[in-house]
């Protein structure tokens, strides 16, 4: 397994992490039908100011031409500021509760509802 670690310094971008949250929906539905693939997560850094993701191949990363467009670097306005590859030495897979990673962080669920409170009827004349 190999590991794509890229980060973007977002300082000389006129996009914001809460911009780019907002085009993860499509994203997401892209990158999923990627081979090869087994995990992509996006990932924001408010304090510094940065967007990234990682991406987990089953074995080696498709030629940029066989993957989606990078949407990221596209709305950025430049490549990754910072890009890692590794190969994957031990991995491993914790007990949880959830059946699939898919589509979960705040940018793929919708909002909470308001809390519903209940009304009395009005018993007073």
């Amino acid at each position: 397994m190999r590991i794509d670690i890229a980060w973007w310094d977002l300082d000389a971008s006129a996009q914001t992490i809460d911009t780019l949250r907002g085009h993860l929906a499509d994203a997401a539905a892209v990158w999923g039908d990627v081979p090869g693939l087994r995990l992509k997560l996006w990932m924001a850094d408010r304090d510094r100011n940065r967007w990234g993701a990682v991406m987990v191949w089953e074995e080696s990363r498709p030629h940029d031409s066989a993957l989606p467009p990078n949407r990221a670097a596209e709305l950025i306005g430049y490549p990754p500021t910072h890009r890692s590859r590794f190969e994957v030495e031990a991995a491993v897979e914790g007990l949880h509760a959830l059946p699939t990673l898919h589509g979960l962080g705040p940018a793929l669920t919708p909002a909470d509802p308001p809390p519903h409170t209940e009304s009395s009827p009005c018993t007073s004349t």
